[in-house]
């Protein structure tokens, strides 16, 4: 989930632990849990620092480590340390237990998304990835605002988290089904299909969609039980062995191509260079796939320069490469 609304998980925690009887008995640990509360609500995104070094560190890590197993350990009881210096007299077991709750809803979430996590680290390096909820989702980050203004106004937070939680289990539900009925409308109609990815948008009915079957690529949305396939790609072999041994060791197409299921491949040569393109079929805007890694090459097979990332135009994307349109 966006930065957002992880905040606002973290206050529906906060409100929540005013259930605990040991919480309330004391204004060191309710003052203590709210914190941590908050502060495990963001503590896995802290490789967002990554970005600040490249885009393909980014990519290849962002949502790894600090969402693993260890990490939802470790984060919880590195907040409880640092907050008992503060608030000494805390209960340090019902800090550590809500900082817990706080940092595992925080990765449970993200599972959801289409982006997903590497949660079961350090079993599996698999990216898990249900697609139900988009990142940023509207319902999900209004009912939580409408919740801390019922608390700021003088309902019981606690009880008022139990019923917004309540509602928001009957809504990813309903937002599992609405998924599960766009599978079976595409298995229909695409009987050879090899590979379906359908990845929610912020608009509870509509879903992005890429399907792979035996020899096409298709793009498309999905809008109840309706689908439209906008574009049509042919699948194609890459043709040239050595300029695919040139450039696969590239960092920005190592990191597009571990965070990429569903892509297609341009290359355009010209007399003094060559252009590999590799664009992400998932992600399709107003006709535009902004997801992308891009190579130069010299004629000798030398990487002039590379990106990967998320651009919206072609003078922004060569000005990131560093080299002027032709």
């Amino acid at each position: 989930m966006d930065t957002g609304t992880h905040f606002v998980m973290g206050a529906a925690i906060g409100g929540l632990a005013t259930l605990d009887p040991v919480v309330m008995s004391s204004d060191a640990t309710a003052t203590a849990v709210l914190i941590a509360a908050i502060v495990g609500s963001q503590a896995p995104d802290v490789d967002t620092i990554l970005k600040l070094k490249n885009n393909a560190l980014y990519i290849k890590h962002h949502r790894g480590i600090t969402h693993s197993i260890p990490a939802v350990i470790l984060w919880p009881i590195g907040i409880t340390l640092i907050l008992l210096l503060f608030f000494p007299d805390a209960n340090w077991l019902h800090l550590w237990s809500w900082a817990f709750l706080a940092v595992f809803l925080h990765v449970f979430v993200d599972i959801f998304n289409a982006y997903g996590t590497q949660a079961l680290r350090p079993f599996s390096d698999k990216w898990v990835a249900l697609g139900w909820i988009n990142t940023f989702d509207p319902f999900i980050f209004g009912i939580h605002l409408v919740g801390i203004m019922f608390w700021t106004l003088g309902a019981h937070p606690g009880y008022t988290f139990l019923a917004i939680y309540a509602v928001l289990v009957v809504y990813y539900i309903l937002r599992y089904r609405s998924k599960q009925n766009i599978k079976r409308i595409i298995s229909k109609r695409f009987p050879d299909l090899k590979k379906v990815i359908i990845a929610p948008t912020i608009r509870f009915y509509q879903w992005r969609v890429a399907i792979i079957d035996h020899d096409h690529f298709y793009v498309g949305k999905a809008f109840k039980d309706e689908l439209i396939i906008y574009d049509e790609f042919k699948r194609l072999p890459f043709p040239k062995e050595h300029i695919l041994s040139a450039i696969q060791g590239d960092e920005n197409v190592s990191a597009f191509l571990s965070f990429s299921p569903a892509y297609r491949w341009e290359i355009e040569e010209e007399d003094d260079k060559i252009e590999v393109r590799f664009i992400d079929l998932r992600y399709r805007k107003d006709g535009h796939y902004p997801f992308v890694a891009i190579v130069h090459l010299d004629r000798d097979l030398n990487i002039i320069s590379s990106f990967t990332g998320w651009v919206y135009s072609e003078e922004k994307l060569q000005k990131k490469l560093e080299i002027l349109p032709d």
